[in-house]
């Protein structure tokens, strides 16, 4: 049996012209159930430009980012986001196979391709591909390619966002990301100031005096910048503690 080649489509831009310009076997969704209500929009849009479907994958356990943060009383630290392990790679585990070639859409900015060295380095039993790096596709080449494509681009990029991910996302520490989700998303902005501070986790950093300190989101003052909102991209990797992204 030939390897069958599966992209990973996120509803990212950038995850998106990679699927298109690599025509696997399988699209696959990781479906997280606390996405923007637009990615459907954009999904179906994709599905059209793609001419093919994309398969679903979920959890059996939780339904949503939120469910997995109440009952397993974690957020994000050392260790890691839990979210990405129960939602993204415990469906990815059960779904793939041995031999299967994986299509990320890695772009080639200079983090991205950190993040693609990374992926390799920590799945070493991963067959992988990134056309956008080997094509030398950036993310601003990207969501160029997706309007040029007569698509709309996902909503969260129009709201300031630099990634599609879930919202909120608990790997930014970025004071600048939470002010934006205070603006955008009020309602899950308050939802997590409460669970932040019953489970006693500093989710952001601040700068007091020029040293950034660990900060509870509720302490970031009604006036901070909402602009260059630093968020990691949300994939396979953020299971894994790494390097936190902060304001400078």
């Amino acid at each position: 049996m030939s390897a069958r080649r599966v992209s990973w489509f996120s509803c990212g831009a950038a995850s998106a012209i990679a699927t298109k310009l690599s025509q696997p076997d399988d699209i696959v969704y990781c479906e997280t159930g606390s996405e923007h209500y637009d990615n459907k929009r954009f999904e179906a849009e994709c599905i059209r430009w793609f001419n093919r479907p994309v398969e679903h994958i979920k959890s059996e356990e939780y339904s949503d980012t939120w469910d997995v943060w109440e009952k397993t009383r974690w957020l994000a630290g050392i260790n890691g986001a839990r979210c990405t392990t129960e939602l993204k790679v415990i469906p990815r585990l059960i779904f793939q196979r041995p031999s299967d070639i994986h299509i990320f859409g890695y772009t080639a900015d200079g983090p991205d391709v950190k993040r693609a060295e990374r992926l390799a380095a920590n799945y070493p039993e991963l067959r992988l591909e990134f056309p956008l790096i080997e094509r030398g596709i950036t993310k601003e080449a990207c969501l160029a390619m997706i309007e040029g494509a007569g698509i709309e681009i996902p909503a969260m990029y129009k709201l300031g966002y630099p990634n599609n991910n879930c919202i909120p996302c608990v790997k930014a520490t970025s004071s600048r990301y939470w002010a934006l989700v205070r603006k955008t998303h009020p309602e899950e902005f308050d939802r997590m100031a409460k669970l932040s501070r019953e489970l006693n986790v500093r989710l952001c950093r601040i700068n007091v005096d020029g040293t950034l300190v660990r900060a509870f989101i509720d302490e970031i003052p009604l006036n901070h910048p909402t602009t260059n909102a630093l968020v990691p991209s949300c994939d396979f990797l953020c299971h894994i503690a790494e390097g936190d992204l902060a304001d400078a």
